[in-house]
Formats: C-alpha cells, sequence, structure tokens
C-alpha cells in the first residue's frame, strides 16, 4: 500500500528537535482538523495529518463500529494496520523520526490500536478522550514508550473504568503511562491543550 491510499496533510517541522506528530481526528472531522492543535501542543513539530477512511453517514472515521461505544474489531484490526504501514510510507518520503500521535476520540483509539498491533511505529501518544480498542489484544512490548491519556470525568461516551483499563493494558504492555481525568466532558479543553504541551516538553527533553 502506499502512503498516497490516505488523502493527508503534511507540514515540515519548523524547529528542528521537535517529534513529529501524527494527528488522528475524531467522528466527522477530515486532514485539517487538529493542525492547530497540533501546533498549540508542539511548536515547530512536522504535522503528518490522514483522513479516516471509513465513512459512517457520510463522516470519515478510521473504522466501523457496530454501534456508540461497540466496535467492529476485525476492522480496527485491519484500519489500524493500514495506518501502520501510510505511517512507514510517510516516514519514508517525508524524512520523519517515529512521530507521537495525537488522537481524539474515534483516533485516539485507532492510536491505542495501532500502539498494540504495531509498537514499532509510534514514538509514543496522546489519547484524548480513548477508549480500550480491543477486547483480547495481541501481547505487544510498548517498553518505555511515553503515553499521554488524557480523559473527561463527565464524559458520555466513554465509561471512566473503559479509560482506566486502557492505561492499565497499556502500563502492563510496559509503557510510561501518565493518566489525567479531567472535570470535563468528551470535548476538548484548555487544560488538554496545557497538560499535552507540558507532557510533550518533558519528553522532548528527555529524548534530546
Amino acid at each position: 500500500m502506499t502512503e498516497s491510499a490516505f488523502i493527508h496533510r503534511f507540514e515540515p517541522a519548523t524547529s528542528a528537535g521537535s517529534p513529529p506528530l501524527l494527528l488522528l481526528h475524531g467522528t466527522g472531522g477530515d486532514e485539517n482538523d487538529l493542525l492547530g492543535l497540533g501546533k498549540m501542543i508542539s511548536p515547530g513539530s512536522a504535522l503528518l495529518s490522514p483522513r479516516g477512511r471509513v465513512l459512517e453517514h457520510g463522516m470519515p472515521r478510521f473504522f466501523r463500529r457496530l454501534a456508540e461505544g461497540v466496535f467492529d474489531e476485525a476492522d480496527v484490526r485491519r484500519r489500524a494496520n493500514e495506518l501502520g504501514d501510510f505511517v512507514n510510507d510517510a516516514r519514508q518520503r517525508y524524512g520523519l523520526a517515529s512521530p507521537v500521535a495525537v488522537g481524539f476520540s474515534n483516533g485516539a483509539n485507532i492510536a491505542a490500536a495501532l500502539l498494540l498491533l504495531q509498537p514499532n511505529v509510534l514514538g509514543g501518544a496522546i489519547l484524548l478522550r480513548a477508549m480500550v480498542p480491543l477486547s483480547d489484544p495481541p501481547a505487544a512490548d510498548l517498553a518505555g514508550k511515553p503515553i499521554l491519556l488524557l480523559s473527561g470525568q463527565t464524559d458520555p461516551i466513554v465509561p471512566p473504568g473503559n479509560s482506566a483499563k486502557l492505561a492499565a493494558l497499556l502500563s502492563q504492555a510496559g509503557a510510561s503511562v501518565t493518566h489525567r481525568v479531567l472535570p470535563a466532558g468528551h470535548q476538548l479543553s484548555q487544560a488538554d491543550v496545557t497538560l499535552a504541551r507540558d507532557w510533550i516538553g518533558k519528553v522532548d527533553a528527555k529524548a534530546a
């Protein structure tokens, strides 16, 4: 599969040393949705932003679901592997290091699936309002991989126990997980931006 199989936006880095970001939108978003967020979180980073290839009532998503909160897990696996191929191709084309995924909602869920299915593709992840993507995930080695999981206390879509389970699942795979539950719903807040920016600054400093 070639990287052109995903409609995407790419913006080159403007500052050396900032990690590239893989921006993964939520349901109904597109490749332009999170560019502003990426620039706020990590000014100067290269930005790679694909559009989900599944349509639900005309709205782009990264994988199919059977109902809200009920995923088509065979499709999750297939689409996560396609996304991994896209990222590997794009890294070669654009000369990128392993990106840090910044995913919101459906985009965070595909990023979590990608971490579990192809652990070497991502350098880390910021998962905004993510859920457990697979009920029976493969054993993944995420040794030391930095992951920030930001959940909403009053999120009507993601039950609190589900995000805690995802944090535990990623930690058990060896990832270095920071999980914060914010006084927010499913939508993003200023606190998400501030926490993500501070977190990526520390990860960046460690990598330097």
